[in-house]
């Protein structure tokens, strides 16, 4: 595995145990089955939702974009502040949110049909 990616593993440690799956030419990092941060082109993006997206935006950080049919397209996945590299606990306070984020995601997908 990619020394980098072992290393974001480390960062993130203070949610849990962070496994990492390839995935579009990057990474998946993932907390109990559920991918929480993107890694592409050595730039780390975590989950976001209505309920944690202003604390990106309110730092001026970037949402992840791609290009699909000549379409720029973009997805729930916010650049990670630098400043939590530096700071193991800072770390764990946004792999949190965005794991809140994946998992608030996550049930709203598993809800039965009748409850929808």
């Amino acid at each position: 595995m990619d020394d980098y990616i072992e290393y974001l593993q480390e960062v993130f440690s203070g949610l849990g145990a962070i496994s990492a799956k390839r995935m579009f030419g990057g990474y998946g990092l993932y907390y109990d089955s559920l991918m929480f941060a993107l890694v592409a082109d050595g730039v780390v993006y975590l989950k976001a939702d209505a309920e944690n997206a202003s604390n990106f935006t309110a730092l001026g950080l970037e949402k992840f974009h791609y290009e699909k049919a000549g379409k720029l397209m973009a997805i729930s996945y916010y650049q990670a502040p630098d400043e939590l590299f530096d700071d193991q606990e800072l770390a764990g306070y946004w792999a949190r949110q965005s794991w809140d984020a994946a998992l608030r995601g996550d049930q709203k997908k598993r809800k039965p049909k009748y409850l929808k």
